[in-house]
């Protein structure tokens, strides 16, 4: 009898890393998209995403249109904005009306409450509030100033919780779970987009400015339209947390999650290899 359950272990086991191995997102993510809600059961919603211009943001703004989802996207630039507020229209089920501009610096924290006063008064509400805005950086850490430190912080940490008017989004799932509001961590890999060409390298005012496509590493990313489906699964099934990313990223962040002691030898060697092509 034993035998047996120790089999059937391993098959479920050996299952599971096929699942996994052919995968381009974690596995209760893979689930719902076949078996779970769709995304068109966001229709009618009011979604708000910032850094919505470009990568990322932009094709979720899509997604959404064609699942006739109401709209306000944010960035810096107006103009790009426009533009793409002008494909969701081309091509998805929404509205001129549907779809509403609001420009917005995540750093200008004064001018969230008018921004959000805005949004309330062309639509009533928002239902759902999409933190994409941010930065990274890829300078190490003894080249990279502190006011380059502060400004990553300002950007990527603070500014989403001053639009969000909450706390951290790990301790504010709990704060607001007895409201039935919901809070959804997503994880992507390499996707493509403008994220490393924007790259802080040491101070705000120095870019990376390398186009992606150019860029070995980043020959073989997720498509931002691909990344923008799944991250709509896992909205529309009230998720709390997905990983998104292809092979070998994801498995990484199986490894990363279980077998922390892999992780941090994987790290360090990784960590390795990257300074020696600095030098």
């Amino acid at each position: 009898m034993l035998d047996l359950i120790v089999y059937a272990v391993l098959v479920v086991l050996l299952v599971q890393v096929f699942r996994l191995r052919m995968s381009d997102g974690d596995l209760s993510l893979m689930w719902c998209e076949r078996f779970g809600e769709s995304p068109a059961r966001l229709a009618g919603k009011v979604v708000w995403i910032t850094g919505a211009s470009s990568g990322i943001g932009e094709a979720l703004a899509v997604e959404l249109s064609r699942a006739g989802v109401k709209l306000v996207l944010s960035a810096r630039r107006e103009q790009e904005l426009s533009r793409v507020k002008q494909r969701c229209v081309e091509t998805g089920k929404v509205t001129d009306d549907d779809v509403m501009v609001v420009p917005l610096d995540s750093v200008a924290y004064d001018t969230h409450a008018g921004c959000v006063q805005r949004v309330l008064a062309h639509f009533g509400r928002v239902d759902i509030l999409v933190n994409n805005s941010g930065r990274t950086q890829r300078s190490v850490f003894w080249e990279t100033s502190l006011e380059g430190d502060r400004f990553i912080l300002e950007l990527d940490v603070v500014g989403q919780v001053s639009l969000t008017k909450a706390g951290m989004f790990g301790a504010l799932r709990a704060e607001l779970h007895s409201y039935d509001i919901n809070v959804l961590i997503v994880c992507p890999g390499p996707v493509e987009s403008n994220v490393v060409q924007n790259a802080m390298v040491g101070e705000p005012s120095k870019s990376l400015n390398i186009d992606p496509k150019l860029d070995p590493v980043h020959v073989d990313d997720m498509s931002a339209a691909r990344c923008a489906r799944l991250f709509t699964v896992g909205m529309a099934n009230r998720l709390d947390e997905v990983w998104i990313s292809k092979n070998p990223s994801l498995t990484f962040a199986y490894i990363y999650a279980y077998l922390p002691f892999m992780k941090n030898r994987f790290l360090k060697t990784m960590a390795k290899r990257v300074m020696k092509k600095t030098q």
